[in-house]
């Protein structure tokens, strides 16, 4: 445990940022599962809006830093293609 002031104040800052951090993430990952879900269920349409609402998140995330501007370039792109791929299938 900290001794002075300061570094107890920090010490609990951290923990609020982790945590508020690990709920973003974890929301990340139930709107992907659910876009996945969407796609296997060759669903386009809902597949269409809850990739919207996972970009917007990740977006989000990336902007407060809680991932790399990379990262989400890459999420939105892997999401996608397997999107359009499904897509494609149907027809």
């Amino acid at each position: 445990m900290p001794g002075k002031k300061a570094s107890k104040k920090d010490l609990l800052q951290n923990k609020k940022r982790a945590a508020l951090n690990k709920e973003k993430k974890l929301n990340l990952k139930f709107l992907h599962k659910k876009c996945l879900r969407a796609v296997e269920a060759k669903d386009q349409k809902q597949a269409l809006d809850v990739y919207r609402q996972t970009q917007k998140a990740l977006d989000k995330a990336t902007k407060t830093k809680v991932l790399h501007k990379n990262t989400t370039a890459r999420r939105k792109s892997r999401l996608m293609k397997k999107i359009n791929h499904a897509a494609t299938e149907k027809k």
